[in-house]
């Protein structure tokens, strides 16, 4: 279950950073009241998780999970580069969470 909880939490981790491009420096009050929601429930989410999880395994999955979930979006979004280059560091980061997951005593 803690599992599930820390990707929900690294789902509202990718609103929140792409949220922030909408609040155009938090000058927009929608987007920000909605963005600082998603970053509230995001760290609460990741502290419920880090009740069964190792924090360095939860941390890298959460940072992880929002890197690549932000960088997708940022292509289909924003017209981000989607070079290979950038799109095999994605898989290495892929590879690593799945790493963790795999390795994780939890």
């Amino acid at each position: 279950m803690s599992w599930l909880v820390l990707f929900i939490a690294g789902l509202f981790e990718v609103a929140w950073a792409v949220g922030l491009k909408y609040t155009e420096g938090f000058t927009r009050p929608l987007p920000t009241v909605a963005t600082l929601l998603a970053m509230g429930i995001s760290m609460g989410l990741l502290g419920l998780a880090m009740r069964e999880l190792p924090v360095g395994t939860a941390y890298a999955v959460w940072t992880g999970i929002g890197a690549i979930g932000t960088v997708t979006l940022g292509i289909v979004l924003f017209g981000d580069s989607a070079s290979p280059a950038r799109l095999f560091c994605l898989l290495l980061i892929f590879i690593g969470l799945a790493g963790l997951k795999i390795l994780s005593p939890s």
